[in-house]
């Protein structure tokens, strides 16, 4: 019997029919293998292998070795009933500098990653750039530099026009303002530079190689999307000083990228708070243009909300890192406070507020002209352990995904045209400047044996994928 519709098994929830269930990883994160087959070194190595970045002074140098149990991990996938993959290509595995001709081994491995996965039924979801520069392009001014832009759409036609028989649809960019402000603005990502005025222009400039990247992509046939991390930005008050530090948190986290991909235009209001730092005077003519090239997809990572006061709380910034405090990632806006509510939290300490989902997919779907949707991002960290019997039980993921998913559910009701899900993240792995301290994984890796064991967590998503496919 066909229907317009499926549940999924023990839940509840339905979705629509051909909606997409998938996982996610980065590059840097699993791969490991760092200097195998002509990789050269990304900004994270170099971040990474710098005292105090990370916490415990741990790298990405092995990770769980995914470059090497690519096929296992795969079976795994296939095991857990995935529809889809998202990983990202480690821009220095292919293009050691950032320039000229692809290393071939580097290819390879996400050829044969690749026709895994299809071999296996899983759709492949590559991102292009998660947050691995390579170095020598950051030694040359990095994404604060427009010629960053114009190599990332050099490396973005070349792989994809070496994989592009195989891979249906792509991502440019994961996050561009955690690569902007995180790692050039409170520097506690890679590179680890503390420049608001260079923050503001990585991120023009990375929208504007997403463009670019998005135009050549497009004009080969193939399906383009860029992931943009949004948050739900909350008052804590109804004074005026703490609704205008929302409107200038929402300002920089999600209409500073929102605008420009979809509209092809800066917020006013953003420009005039940035006016301290920057004069705008590197956006050239035509580049909303280009940044603005139209969509087939739009990532949506979401994590938690901000609750925000105009009253400095000397606490919080909303996006700490592992290996130190780092100055504020928000220029012209330090003095914006972060408030924590009475909500649970995750072992990140993000509050865990599932309507939050709900609000930021309506409000794209509200406010921006339409598009397709996916989460492309959605999970949690808890201080998951194998109990006396080996086994990893995580009944508190369960419960924020279900509650994520819900919302997801009550988006779709609300007329959103969400077409699927990615959880993240499909392994425990390297947590970027909380080394491996923080595990968001459906699947638990054991460090030293590289040992992979599903959580109950891995088996519920299986189940629940299972469910909808079996009516």
């Amino acid at each position: 019997m066909t229907t317009d519709s499926q549940t999924e098994a023990g839940t509840g929830l339905e979705f629509p029919t051909g909606f997409l269930f998938g996982a996610a990883t980065a590059a840097y994160q699993v791969e490991g293998a760092a200097t195998a087959d002509g990789r050269g070194p990304s900004i994270w190595d170099t971040f990474s292998h710098t005292p105090g970045r990370v916490l415990g002074g741990e790298t990405g140098d092995v990770a769980i070795d995914h470059y090497h149990r690519y096929r296992d991990d795969v079976a795994l996938m296939a095991d857990l009933g995935l529809q889809a993959y998202r990983f990202s290509i480690a821009w220095p595995r292919v293009q050691s500098s950032g320039r000229g001709a692809l290393n071939q081994a580097g290819v390879d491995f996400y050829s044969r990653l690749v026709d895994e996965l299809l071999a296996a039924g899983i759709e492949p979801w590559p991102t292009l750039y998660h947050w691995d520069l390579p170095q020598p392009l950051e030694d040359a001014g990095g994404w604060p530099e427009r010629d960053t832009a114009e190599r990332f759409a050099d490396y973005a036609g070349a792989i994809a026009a070496a994989l592009g028989d195989r891979v249906r649809q792509w991502t440019t960019l994961n996050e561009p303002w955690c690569s902007a402000f995180l790692g050039y603005g409170s520097g506690v990502h890679a590179p680890g530079r503390e420049d608001s005025a260079a923050a503001v222009r990585a991120g023009h400039h990375l929208m504007l190689g997403h463009g670019l990247a998005a135009g050549l992509l497009r004009s080969a046939g193939h399906q383009v999307g860029v992931t943009i991390n949004l948050y739900e930005v909350v008052p804590a008050s109804e004074r005026a000083i703490d609704l205008d530090a929302a409107r200038r948190i929402d300002g920089l986290q999600n209409r500073f990228f929102l605008d420009p991909v979809l509209r092809g235009s800066y917020p006013a209001d953003v420009i005039a708070d940035l006016a301290p730092v920057t004069d705008f005077a590197h956006v050239r003519d035509g580049d909303l243009a280009v940044i603005s090239t139209p969509l087939d997809v739009l990532g949506v990572n979401y994590y938690t909300r901000h609750v925000v006061t105009g009253e400095p709380t000397g606490g919080d910034d909303g996006h700490g890192g592992g290996g130190g405090a780092g100055a504020s990632p928000w220029p012209g806006s330090e003095d914006v406070g972060f408030v924590k509510g009475d909500l649970p939290v995750t072992a990140m300490g993000w509050e865990i507020h599932a309507e939050g989902l709900t609000g930021v997919l309506e409000r794209v779907a509200r406010e921006y002209p339409p598009v397709p949707l996916y989460v492309t991002e959605n999970g949690a960290a808890f201080a998951d352990v194998p109990d006396a019997d080996g086994l990893v039980r995580d009944p508190d993921r369960i419960g924020y995904l279900d509650g994520h998913l819900r919302a997801c559910r009550a988006a779709i009701d609300a007329g959103v045209p969400l077409r699927g899900y990615f959880c993240w993240s499909l392994f425990d792995n390297f947590e970027w400047s909380w080394g491996y301290s923080r595990r968001f994984g459906l699947v638990h890796v054991d460090y030293e044996t590289q040992t992979r064991t599903p959580k109950s967590s891995a088996y519920w998503y299986g189940d629940l994928i299972r469910g909808r496919l079996a009516v």
